[in-house]
């Protein structure tokens, strides 16, 4: 019997394809939520259907105030608000046996729906010991931090390369064909909640079958900005070493901390957008 942490993002959500589903103040907002909800319903469903005990979904997109609390699987517990703790991962122990990361997108500088990293506005790209990740990457080494595996993950075609190419066994759910950046072949949604249910529950089923991503100590997380005003602040924060006009970095044995740092970053970095 197994604990499991889902991780649900909306940008990987089938149908979900413009920032007008994904901001708050998007006018079809309403709809893509919802539509996040009945995915993480389809992956609580296959997570118990894989032999999990106990369930605990965290709302991981934007403001991570998005899921529908009245419509969720009542079999559930949910973390939602932000900031918080691990962000995506928040939640997340020693005690789990298992995540499922739910509506994941591409990393940033790939082809895939809305893709980017943390945020568009800031990050062009993140790299831990020299190799570019992306959310999942990031989110899989808070994960292997705990030592715990990501057992499965829904998105679009993108997505999933992404995430067999970081863990070679993980169970994908494939739920949208990009076209453009703003444009995909959607499976229907229940279709789509059907597809990852099903991978859900093989995750769970082969939990001990999947090793927790592999990255090696010290890690080494490297940030390049849209601009050089955000390293001019991001080189401010001890520790962090300016590599040139747009790149910062930070080493740090625990992969945790490193992480922690460049979120502390990121929302620094992001006060000069104001001017």
């Amino acid at each position: 019997m197994a604990k499991v942490l889902i991780s649900v993002d909306m940008e990987g959500v089938s149908g979900v394809v413009h920032g007008d589903h994904t901001g708050r103040d998007g006018k079809d907002y309403d709809m893509a939520r919802r539509l996040m909800t009945l995915e993480a319903n389809a992956a609580v469903e296959g997570a118990f259907q894989g032999g999990a005990q106990e369930v605990v979904i965290n709302d991981s997109h934007g403001t991570q105030r998005n899921l529908l609390p009245e419509l969720l699987d009542q079999r559930a517990t949910v973390i939602t608000g932000s900031p918080k703790p691990q962000t995506m991962m928040a939640g997340l122990d020693d005690t789990f046996d298992a995540v499922l990361c739910v509506g994941y997108h591409a990393m940033a500088g790939s082809e895939g729906i809305l893709d980017h990293t943390i945020s568009g506005r800031v990050v062009q790209e993140i790299l831990v010991n020299g190799s570019p990740q992306g959310e999942l990457g990031l989110n899989a080494g808070i994960a292997a931090h705990h030592g715990v595996p990501i057992v499965m993950v829904s998105g679009d075609t993108t997505c999933c390369e992404q995430a067999r190419g970081l863990i070679p066994n993980i169970e994908c759910a494939v739920v949208k064909e990009p076209l453009t950046r703003y444009a995909a072949k959607n499976l229907s949604p229940l279709s789509a909640q059907e597809l990852v249910r099903g991978k859900a529950r093989l995750g769970v089923e082969r939990l001990l079958e999947i090793e927790p991503a592999k990255f090696s100590s010290p890690f080494t997380l490297t940030l390049k900005f849209v601009n050089s005003a955000m390293a001019d602040v991001a080189q401010w924060v001890p520790g962090v070493s300016r590599e040139n006009a747009t790149t910062v970095s930070f080493t740090s044995d625990n992969f945790l901390v490193a992480f922690q740092c460049f979120r502390v970053v990121i929302l620094a970095a992001g006060t000069t957008l104001a001017h």
